[in-house]
Formats: structure tokens, C-alpha cells, sequence
């Protein structure tokens, strides 16, 4: 009976994160924030700069910023900064803001709970964030002691019911665990759409491409069904897989 009650809720729970996509890009908006000056602490202020902060902690907890983790935050620098006035500017500061807290190792718990205040009487928003920074987690295949540690913290600060939590990170551990990876260099390059006699610099932008297209993105759904994040955590990890067998045969 307790296995179903949590599938139950994990159920309801991913149906919520993924409806809520459409909502939640409504809500950030180019209208949204047309009349926001562009300040860095204005920034460090708003929910999305918070956000930024906190992919930081998650991306540096085990110690470094792999490549597949730096693809996505480039990306997601992207989505961030296109719904603001000042897109190139705004990501700048973005960059400024994750480069500064990425390095920093006592804020963690202040910055989450803050952004906890902010948007806890949004609970689509609050599960849509914590789903991001679990998918990030998992992108390069596992999560280690650090990062998990740092996602119960964010997820104890936005009040998130622990079976809700622990339901959505077993859940994608699950999905992790179940994958079959490629299993040659031949599926590899198929994957990445680029050949045995293409140079690095082809596969790299074949890569990037893949990435982009089928990253988490946190401002819209681009139209994708409820699926989507479990989707995008097998095929991004896919493709980073490919990218990586490829440069260890074309050293």
C-alpha cells in the first residue's frame, strides 16, 4: 500500500512539474520583465538569479564543472537571458553570478531558502526548479554524496514534502539505472549524425547542436508532453556519452 501512495504522488507530482511548463512560460515572459533594469543586483535578486546560484552549487558540488554540466548551464544562460530586455547583458551577469557562487560553500542553505520564501506560495515553480537541479544531478550518469546532500538542503528550504522528493529523485535515478548504453563506436557516431573521417571540430558542433536541442529547458515546454524531462535526462546523457567515446578513439 505505501509503494502505490508514493507512485500515486510521484504521478501526480511529475504531471504538475511538466503541465506546469506552459503556465510557467507565460509567466517569464519578455512582458514579464520589460520595464527591469539590468543590474547584477537586481539579478542576484530575482527567483531566476537565485535559481542560477543554486545550479551552481549543484553543478561544483562534487568538485568540478564537467563538460556536459557546462553545455547545459551555457544553455541555459540562454533561455535565462532571452526573456529579459538586455539578453547579452543580462547574460553576462548570469555568468558573473554562477561563476561567484560556484565557489562559495556556505551560502547554500541562505540562497535556497531565500528563493524558497520568494516562490512558496508556487508550488508548480518550486517543483519545476527542484526537478531541474535533480536532472542536472543525474546528467552525467550518477549523483554523488555532495550533490545529493546539496538538493536535500534546496529541497528541506522550499518545503517540499521529503516522499515528493525522494519519489522524483528515485525516479530518475530509476530511469538512469534502466538505460542501455551504446554499445559501439559505430552507434555513436549514427547517434551524433557525423562520420569516422569527421574532425573533432565537426563532431563538437554536431554535439553542441544535439545538446541544445534536447536540453531541460527551464522557460518553456517547446511543446512536449509530460514526458519531457525523463526524455531529455536519457537523450542528453546519450548524446554526451557518444561525444565522449568518439574523443577517446579520435585521440
Amino acid at each position: 500500500m505505501g509503494n502505490i501512495i508514493l507512485f500515486a504522488i510521484l504521478g501526480a507530482v511529475l504531471y504538475w512539474i511538466f503541465k506546469s511548463y506552459k503556465v510557467y512560460s507565460q509567466a517569464y515572459s519578455k512582458e514579464a520583465f520589460k520595464n527591469m533594469k539590468i543590474t547584477k543586483e537586481a539579478l542576484e535578486h530575482s527567483d531566476l538569479g537565485l535559481f542560477v546560484a543554486l545550479v551552481a552549487k549543484v553543478a561544483k558540488a562534487d568538485g568540478k564543472v564537467d563538460a556536459l554540466e557546462a553545455e547545459l548551464v551555457g544553455i541555459m544562460f540562454d533561455d535565462i537571458s532571452a526573456v529579459f530586455p538586455e539578453p547579452t547583458k543580462t547574460k553576462d551577469i548570469l555568468k558573473e553570478i554562477f561563476n561567484e557562487q560556484k565557489d562559495k560553500t556556505d551560502n547554500t542553505e541562505q540562497l535556497a531558502q531565500t528563493l524558497g520564501r520568494a516562490i512558496k506560495r508556487d508550488r508548480a515553480k518550486q517543483q519545476q526548479f527542484m526537478g531541474f537541479l535533480i536532472q542536472l544531478a543525474f546528467i552525467d550518469g550518477e549523483v554523488s554524496q555532495s550533490e545529493e546532500e546539496i538538493l536535500s538542503i534546496i529541497a528541506e528550504a522550499f518545503a517540499i514534502d521529503p516522499k515528493v522528493y525522494h519519489a522524483i529523485f528515485d525516479q530518475f535515478e530509476k530511469i538512469i539505472k534502466n538505460r542501455t548504453p551504446k554499445a559501439s563506436i559505430e552507434d555513436a557516431y549514427k547517434l551524433l549524425g557525423v562520420n569516422e573521417n569527421d574532425d573533432m571540430s565537426v563532431v563538437k558542433k554536431a554535439y553542441r547542436k544535439l545538446v541544445k536541442q534536447y536540453h531541460p529547458d527551464i522557460i518553456k515546454a517547446q511543446g512536449k508532453d509530460e514526458a519531457y524531462m525523463e526524455e531529455a535526462t536519457i537523450k542528453t546523457q546519450e548524446i554526451n556519452e557518444a561525444y565522449e567515446m568518439i574523443k577517446k578513439v579520435k585521440k
